[in-house]
């Protein structure tokens, strides 16, 4: 008699093919993500001559939508588009960001018309993400494997972010806006041809389950509110994004206050990126065998110091080895956190809480990054001290929320079962469609 592992492998192998090439595509389409963001800023500066000030106003606005995510995501799980679900909107959404992209390549490049170009583009992807993330969120539940299906996603999602931040200078020298534009509406007609793939291991039977059933709008957001387990997801994604020294405040003191290439800022966010990918690697590993509990805990307390090592950066060399070390904690966190929150969805609401975590981890990046620059800029030679310290304080809130985390919802390992969770569900769908 086979095992129960020799049974269920070759389906999670090939939920991993279907979800390999869906989050590869959706972070290298993202309009928010790094290859776009490159892409526009040289656009806005090289070609348009833009002020930073326009270029800060530019990314604030096309922005909006990710600050609405929560919508997006409510769409999706109250929406059928073409009776096919979230393959319908990959189909819809990966198509009409297509053709913004094409238009984009017909009319002449303006500041107004880029910015509006892109708040469409969007606000148009804003729904290819509430389908990838939604569904993820479905078949991490429905399937056990919220823990390697985290590990996987976050993974793959740094990829372009690595490559960008190594070959920024060269995608900015060697495409045109133009030839930007094809590459990204080429990327997005690959999703919408994922629309058309439904491996019956990822949607057979995936919409008909307990998870999955939603109720009215009304209903929907009475139970989103009430369920309990959402609120720390949300907060741990975001206090573990909110970093006031890492970006902007580490440019200008790496560049400014040390006198270093501007490369060496580049570089560093590469490797930390790129450390992301062990990272998940050993949490994918480490989930199957360790309950959730242990491993939000451990994981949590790793983190709470990861911003001290930047004070440690006095050279190029520093910030490049300590890179590593940041990158290897902060891979292993975020995974756990996203783990937690794939696990926190209520049933038939997963695109609803993927995309407030993915709208929170925006608000909490950017904000993190104003709120640094101004600590850095108004400290007088010890600004960027004090942006660690904010981070580290930040940090330390992660403890209490641990503790507001219902017991039973981290109390096994990935692939277990939990029957408290699953009666959880019984319940809540029951009391969704009682009169």
């Amino acid at each position: 008699m086979q095992t129960l592992a020799a049974q269920t492998q070759p389906r999670v192998g090939r939920i991993f093919l279907y979800f390999t090439p869906l989050t590869l595509l959706v972070f290298l389409v993202l309009p928010n993500g790094l290859l776009l963001d490159i892409a526009t800023s040289f656009m806005l500066k090289n070609r348009l001559n833009a002020t930073p000030e326009q270029v800060a106003t530019f990314r604030i606005v096309t922005a909006i939508p990710v600050y609405l995510s929560f919508a997006f995501g409510l769409a999706r799980d109250l929406w059928n588009p073409l009776g096919r679900r979230d393959p319908g909107l990959l189909l819809i959404f990966g198509t009409a960001t297509a053709v913004l992209f094409v238009c984009m390549m017909a009319v002449p490049l303006t500041y107004y018309g880029l910015m509006i170009g892109m708040l469409l583009v969007m606000f148009s992807f804003s729904f290819v993400a509430a389908a990838a993330r939604g569904l993820l969120a479905l078949v991490s539940q429905e399937q056990l494997m919220s823990g390697r299906l985290s590990a996987l996603w976050n993974a793959l999602s740094v990829v372009p972010y690595a490559a960008g931040a190594f070959g920024s200078g060269y995608l900015a020298q060697m495409l045109s806006p133009d030839r930007t534009f094809l590459l990204v509406a080429s990327l997005s007609g690959l999703i919408a041809l994922l629309g058309l793939w439904r491996p019956k291991d990822v949607f057979n039977h995936a919409y008909d389950q307990p998870l999955a059933r939603g109720s009215s709008f009304t209903g929907d957001l009475a139970r989103l509110v009430r369920h309990r387990a959402c609120y720390p997801a949300v907060l741990l994604v975001c206090l573990c994004q909110f970093s006031p020294g890492s970006n902007t405040p580490l440019q200008f003191y790496l560049s400014g206050d040390l006198q270093l290439p501007d490369s060496v800022y580049a570089y560093f966010q590469g490797i930390l990126n790129g450390a992301y990918i062990p990272a998940c690697m050993l949490y994918g590993y480490l989930c199957r065998r360790v309950s959730l509990n242990k491993l939000l805990l451990g994981a949590t307390l790793a983190y709470l110091p990861a911003a001290l090592p930047l004070l440690l950066i006095h050279s190029a060399a520093s910030a490049l080895w300590l890179a590593l070390p940041m990158g290897l904690v902060g891979g292993f966190a975020f995974a756990a956190f996203w783990d937690l929150a794939l696990r926190s969805c209520p049933p038939g609401l997963q695109g609803t809480l993927m995309m407030l975590v993915a709208g929170g981890y925006e608000l909490a990046y950017r904000s993190g990054d104003l709120i640094g620059t101004s600590v850095y800029s108004a400290g007088a030679g010890h600004g960027f001290v004090g942006c660690v310290i904010l981070a580290t304080v930040t940090s330390a809130l992660m403890i209490p929320v641990l503790r507001w985390i219902p017991a039973e919802l981290i109390a096994t390992s990935d692939g277990e079962r939990n029957v408290a969770v699953e009666a959880d569900v019984r319940r809540e769908v029951l009391q969704s469609v009682s009169p």
